[in-house]
């Protein structure tokens, strides 16, 4: 759904530009409050695993391919906030490496492909996850049904766009009517990706998804059984009458007769454990598993995927709105069109491609994640 230059008039374009560059400044602060340690260089992963997958594009219809935007998957694995930058990066990424997706056009596809998306999804996931039971399986089926529903939602917001700002003389209506129908069936795919990565993950570290936080967490407790011997460090008690204090009135030491005491069994009680966190895991096992799939989906499944056009791509020429799209100010860039100029090998030029993609998208948004979480720790020690 990469919107090119020449859609949209200017004046709608620098709106768009506008409402984007106030949704990335809100991310930003946000982001501070969903990342720390771990989470801020698999956010830079996400980014880029989301951009590798973006080049698989799949068949849901005769001439007519669809590929994931990955607003729902970030969103759900990071937070809504750094969802928003994992996909702003992989559009700027795009645009500028692989002239896919206009550069006048950046605030559009930034509104429409990494908010819309972005904050759709996650609305619908929170709801499901907060009416339905606390099961990791309520994690994957809200994950399904948030991306299916992100994808057409793009849809509609890309057509309310096209009816404020489009260069072309189309009826609107015909507009709404193809883009939702065949994002409609987009968005099953988009659904069916989202919910097997948020599931692979869950299954094996549950505790790296934003999304899962509250769900699935259990902390470990330790429970003594009535038939066990007493816990170390228990403490015995024995009953016994307690002594009279002295009082300051006596002035006479009086004879006393001791009387017999009988002591009382001795009883063995022991503290009931506070529940014990579970420790803190290193993400790295998680990060090196995402890079290797990032890197085989652009490197070398890319080569298979659908040469259709995508949904946009398809209605656009169905319906006139390409009648004034523009040369994308990047064509003679060395990566255009996913491809490596100067390799005539379409497999070779278009997995390298995509490893150099993977490769720049991870370094610039693990660069920028890395930057905001160490802002949020300085800020916190300034406080402190």
């Amino acid at each position: 759904m990469h919107v090119p230059d020449g859609f949209i008039d200017a004046p709608v374009s620098v709106a768009t530009g506008v409402v984007a560059a106030g949704a990335v400044a809100v991310s930003l602060r946000g982001a501070r409050r969903e990342l720390d340690e771990r989470t801020a260089p698999l956010a830079g992963l996400v980014a880029a695993f989301i951009f590798a997958v973006q080049m698989l594009n799949f068949p849901v219809a005769a001439g007519t391919s669809g590929h994931l935007l990955g607003g729902a998957l970030a969103a759900i694995l990071v937070g809504p906030y750094t969802g928003v930058l994992c996909v702003s990066v992989v559009l700027l990424m795009q645009g500028v490496l692989f002239a896919d997706g206009g550069l006048t056009a950046l605030g559009v596809n930034i509104t429409d492909m990494a908010v819309v998306t972005t904050v759709v999804a996650y609305a619908i996931f929170r709801t499901i996850v907060k009416l339905a039971p606390h099961r990791r399986r309520t994690v994957t089926v809200a994950s399904f049904v948030a991306a299916l529903i992100s994808v057409p939602a793009a849809a509609i917001a890309f057509t309310a766009i096209y009816a404020l700002g489009g260069t072309a003389d189309v009826s609107i209506g015909k507009v709404f009517t193809a883009m939702v129908g065949v994002h409609v069936l987009i968005g099953i795919g988009e659904a069916a990706i989202t919910a097997l990565t948020v599931g692979a993950v869950v299954a094996v570290r549950p505790d790296l998804v934003y999304g899962a936080r509250g769900v699935t967490a259990r902390p470990l407790e330790i429970r003594d059984s009535p038939l066990a011997p007493a816990a170390p460090g228990a403490v015995a008690r024995a009953e016994a009458p307690a002594a009279e204090p002295a009082t300051a009135e006596s002035t006479t030491a009086e004879p006393t007769t001791a009387e017999p005491t009988t002591s009382e069994p001795t009883v063995a009680t022991s503290r009931t454990p506070e529940p014990v966190a579970a420790p803190r895991r290193s993400a790295r096992h998680v990060w090196w598993a995402g890079l290797a799939a990032a890197l085989l989906c652009a490197g070398v499944v890319s080569f298979y995927a659908s040469a259709s056009p995508d949904g946009l791509e398809k209605v656009a020429h169905d319906k006139g709105i390409d009648q004034k799209a523009e040369d994308h100010a990047a064509k003679d860039s060395p990566l255009a069109d996913y491809g490596v100029k100067d390799i005539s090998d379409a497999r070779i030029s278009g997995g390298l491609a995509g490893v150099i993609g993977v490769g720049a998208t991870l370094a610039v948004g693990s660069g920028v994640f890395i930057v905001v979480r160490r802002r949020r720790a300085t800020a916190e020690s300034g406080r402190a």
